[in-house]
């Protein structure tokens, strides 16, 4: 069953616990990580969550030259391969929402669904963020939302 990743901005409330919760999930040594999401403030309750989009044709797997990014069967992510990735930077140029992320050294992060169990969703209090089976994501955001759950 395909699962998209849904984010309902009017719901985020900035609090920031999803780069928290990627951050520690990519980290090694019991060190974060960068997050592979971001929140860009608006005012101290308001925010909006970027991330990758996981675009269909995306313009990052068809510009990368040594095929390092590649459709993972599973989880429907677009993946990264550190090993194939020369560092070169055009994934990055070629993003049209500015998802592929530069960090220290050239290497690049990007948001990989965790292997499909996205770690934020779970953090998120508002369910801003959520991981749906495809029939139920394209309802719309209040259609999956208990009728009783206020949004704030």
């Amino acid at each position: 069953m395909e699962q998209i990743f849904r984010v309902s901005v009017e719901r985020c409330i900035a609090c920031g616990k999803c780069e928290l919760a990627c951050a520690f999930s990519h980290g090694r040594d019991g060190l974060p990580a960068a997050s592979r999401i971001r929140v860009v403030r608006q005012g101290s309750e308001r925010g909006i969550p970027l991330t990758c989009l996981q675009c269909h044709d995306a313009a990052c797997v068809a510009i990368c030259p040594m095929l390092a990014l590649s459709r993972d069967p599973q989880s429907g992510a677009v993946r990264l391969s550190e090993t194939r990735c020369v560092r070169c930077g055009l994934c990055v140029a070629a993003c049209p929402f500015g998802n592929m992320l530069p960090e220290k050294g050239g290497r690049v992060a990007k948001c990989d669904l965790c292997g499909g169990t996205p770690r934020c969703v779970p953090f998120c209090p508002t369910a801003a963020l959520e991981f749906l089976p495809a029939e139920l994501a394209l309802r719309g955001p209040d259609a999956c939302r208990p009728q009783d759950t206020p949004l704030t």
